[in-house]
């Protein structure tokens, strides 16, 4: 069986390379992070990076259908790249998803086509996408929440959700490396 990222790199990059090339630098950076937690994920790391490089499609322009790129991406991979479900359920709630969603008005549409999946994936691509810069480097979920309320402005809708999602972001980030500083202590 092939695996997912097989075919959700050229997806991703056909999708976001040319029309945007710093989103598209941006999500080989949060698939690049979730390599490097691949430890803590067994049989789901290649689930993870799939997700991770596929995370944002939902900003491409011909994707962007309803402005909320969580749900855009989520029901292009559901309906015309047919992927494989948790894919697209892990695209659908990225990095507190659903919080944004209830600012918008659209949680119950979000959360009646998608299911979440398991916490521990649900954090492990939040700490990804909130440890990687625009640009695709390696950062803090400090500082990216305080970069994504620059760039949006503190008072606009994506700067007050941020700012409202930053405890679970942090949460995301903790858990994640409890459960990696756990993996590394167990015996081979």
């Amino acid at each position: 069986m092939p695996k997912l990222t097989e075919w959700a790199y050229p997806l991703a990059e056909s999708l976001l390379a040319e029309p945007l090339p710093r989103r598209w630098k941006h999500c080989l950076g949060v698939a690049e992070r979730a390599r490097t937690i691949a430890l803590v994920l067994d049989q789901d790391a290649d689930l993870l990076e799939a997700a991770a490089v596929l995370h944002d499609i939902g900003y491409a322009p011909d994707l962007a259908k309803t402005g909320f790129h969580p749900l855009d991406g989520a029901r292009y991979l559901r309906d015309t790249a047919v992927a494989d479900k948790r894919v697209v359920n892990l695209v659908a709630h990225h990095s507190c998803a659903w919080l944004e969603a209830e600012a918008r008005g659209m949680r119950e549409e979000l959360e009646g086509e998608f299911p979440r999946e398991r916490e521990d994936l649900n954090d492990a691509l939040c700490y990804c996408d909130m440890n990687t810069t625009p640009d695709g480097t390696p950062t803090n979920p400090i500082d990216r929440i305080n970069e994504i309320t620059g760039r949006y402005g503190p008072e606009s809708l994506i700067g007050q959700f941020i700012r409202r999602a930053e405890p679970e972001i942090l949460g995301c980030t903790s858990r994640v490396l409890d459960r990696l500083a756990a993996a590394k202590r167990q015996p081979m």
